[in-house]
């Protein structure tokens, strides 16, 4: 049960200071992490390219840990993004687009996208728009108020097979290739896109030449599909599970929002490893400047912290389900239940 937004003044200055003792970058962790994850990253990469030719069902399987490593990439590009694994914004800057390379993610867009889910997150009168359908919902009378058609193009989207198997590495090679979603005033941005394609062309093509697209397709492929799938399903967990609580304005503060609209996913090793401690999400989101190698002992030094939801991998692979806010009873619905309660 998620602990009350009501701090006594000793809690919120206990909670700040474990926050603000867990936030320095240590940068030689930084160093080690990114090693420890590119270098295995690239031998298995080199081992599907040496097998695709031999055995398409061995690259296939080698795809898997090649795609947690993708996963972690991507960890480190959003502490990045965050100005949290490094001291330097420079050196977070360059990591960060590094990683753009294997995540097929446009760093800068990213950042400037994934800032604005922070300001707003879990606000019901500040909801993201745009493509992100992961981190939002709409309330039980709102989809009431849908018309027929509009609740079935809202549910079709939102079907497990749709939302999380197929609109996944769609997002990551398709969409993210294009800045549709972007404001007229992010030129930086769009020039971020627009510079992050060129790379991956360039790259791409260099590969394609030496071993051949066609290989290259059954490497590549497999590889983000798998990854986005994954990463996906870890973000969103985060913010749609039952006990999630969405605020109207009044009563949204971070701390609020941190506490009771985040989770604590608490997953087994070498899971934790692989997704970079980001199941201590509600500690991110207290604090995003909190390197993800510091948020399990952040999360240890605080009574407030470790009571809020604490999800387990089950309960996490079953919360996909939660797609409507039900604000009488206060916490995520499935379209089931939303359905029960419209029948009573």
């Amino acid at each position: 049960m998620p602990p009350s937004t009501a701090l006594s003044d000793t809690d919120s200055a206990a909670l700040r200071g474990v926050l603000s003792a867990h936030q320095a970058a240590q940068p030689l962790r930084a160093i080690l992490q990114i090693a420890s994850t590119f270098l295995p990253f690239l031998a298995l990469l080199a081992a599907m390219y040496l097998t695709a030719h031999i055995s398409f069902w061995l690259t296939l399987a080698l795809a898997v840990p090649t795609a947690a490593f993708v996963v972690r990439i991507f960890i480190l590009q959003h502490d990045c993004g965050h100005g949290a694994l490094f001291r330097s914004k420079r050196v977070n800057d360059w990591i960060g687009r590094l990683c753009s390379l294997a995540t097929l993610t446009p760093y800068q867009h990213w950042r400037r996208q994934h800032a604005g889910h922070h300001a707003n997150w879990n606000n019901l009168d500040r909801r993201e728009s745009g493509t992100d359908i992961y981190s939002t919902c709409l309330t039980i009378a709102e989809y009431r108020r849908l018309s027929r058609r509009e609740r079935a193009v809202y549910r079709i989207v939102r079907h497990p097979l749709i939302a999380h198997l197929l609109l996944p590495p769609l997002v990551f090679v398709l969409l993210y290739r294009l800045p549709f979603d972007t404001p007229d005033g992010w030129r930086r941005e769009r020039r971020s896109v627009h510079a992050t394609n060129l790379s991956l062309v360039t790259l791409f093509a260099l590969i394609g030449l030496l071993v051949g697209f066609g290989t290259m397709a059954r490497v590549q492929l497999p590889i983000i599909t798998l990854a986005a799938i994954a990463g996906v399903w870890l973000f969103s967990v985060q913010h749609r599970f039952e006990a999630a609580a969405w605020l109207r304005r009044v009563d949204w503060t971070p701390i609020a929002a941190s506490l009771r609209g985040t989770s604590y996913l608490r997953l087994p090793q070498p899971l934790r490893w692989f997704t970079g401690d980001i199941g201590f999400h509600h500690v991110h989101h207290l604090n995003p400047k909190i390197p993800n190698y510091r948020l399990a002992k952040c999360h240890a030094g605080n009574a407030t912290l470790r009571s809020v939801t604490t999800l387990s991998l089950l309960d996490g692979l079953r919360a996909p389900r939660c797609w409507l806010w039900d604000e009488a009873r206060g916490r995520m619905v499935s379209f089931a239940e939303a359905g029960r309660r419209t029948n009573r």
